[in-house]
């Protein structure tokens, strides 16, 4: 059989795969050799091996992936982890408890910038008043330098999200307990149930809850669910490429006295000295050192 199929990458658990076809119709599939670059959200041509219709347990081989859009990705200096291809939004959920890390934060942003996403922070449990008013505050700086944050409770009322959602692929981060899966469950009712499906398709049960899903939104917009991650290495990028994720140093960049200036305790340092006028927040310099300097 010549024929090649067309479709997305909708879930993945090992060098299985479930791909949504443009007909409509699923048929899970493998690629060819040991070594599997294929991620969530990838646009693949398939080659199948049998009758290709969801109901005949369908399978096929993934014979190349289209050019990507993006590719969102996470790396230490022993491996590099994928975690979405061809989104065009980061959507960076936080909470006001437990209280969330500022560097993971960071660090998301950076990677946003790098694959030129754009950014949405969701703050999600204000219905915890006071403690929605101390994260309130510990993301001041962030859209003091033009980060959209969105305020919302995901067990009571998720309907200000949608419109942030439209025309977009959007890529759902945050660490566990943030409560993403309750924000998943409230925008996509059916999410659990198509969770099933994909868990049956790919006979790999729980397992498939480790690994990213793309769920369609309408015909514009899609959203891909991501495991908790409590770490976001950053070894793929250069010391200039962090340097540019934090976006509000730009106007500093090039301005130090000496051009290897790593803003630690240089003499001449532009942005120590931008800091130290109120023009940069001081954590986000603390952050930008800490990050530089141990980019896994």
């Amino acid at each position: 059989m010549n024929e090649i199929l067309h479709g997305q990458i909708v879930a993945a658990f090992g060098r299985q795969y479930l791909v949504h076809l443009e007909d409509g119709g699923e048929i899970t599939c493998l690629t060819r050799g040991k070594k599997s670059e294929v991620v969530c959200g990838d646009i693949v041509e398939i080659k199948p091996t049998g009758d290709a219709s969801a109901e005949s347990g369908a399978q096929g081989v993934i014979e190349r992936i289209a050019p990507r859009r993006s590719l969102l990705h996470r790396s230490d200096a022993f491996r590099e982890k994928l975690i979405a291809a061809n989104v065009t939004q980061i959507i960076v959920v936080v909470a006001a408890e437990p209280s969330f890390s500022d560097e993971l934060l960071a660090r998301c942003l950076v990677a946003a910038y790098d694959q030129k996403l754009e950014v949405l922070i969701v703050l999600n449990k204000c219905d915890l008043t006071g403690a929605a008013a101390a994260a309130r505050q510990r993301l001041a700086p962030y859209t003091a330098i033009g980060y959209r944050v969105l305020e919302l409770s995901a067990k009571q009322d998720v309907s200000a999200l949608r419109p942030f959602l439209q025309g977009h692929t959007s890529v759902l981060v945050g660490q566990s307990g943030m409560g993403k899966s309750t924000l998943i469950n409230a925008l996509l009712p059916d999410a659990q149930a198509a969770t099933r499906e994909i868990s049956t398709a790919l006979d790999s049960g729980k397992h498939t809850t480790t690994h990213a899903r793309l769920y369609p939104l309408d015909e514009t917009s899609s959203l891909i669910d991501c495991p908790g991650v409590q770490a976001f290495g950053l070894h793929h990028l250069s010391f200039g490429g962090i340097e540019q994720g934090f976006v509000e140093f730009a106007q500093y960049l090039g301005q130090c006295r000496f051009h290897d200036c790593h803003h630690t305790h240089e003499p001449g340092c532009a942005l120590r000295e931008a800091v130290a006028a109120g023009k940069i927040n001081a954590r986000r310099l603390e952050l930008f050192k800490q990050i530089a300097a141990n980019k896994a």
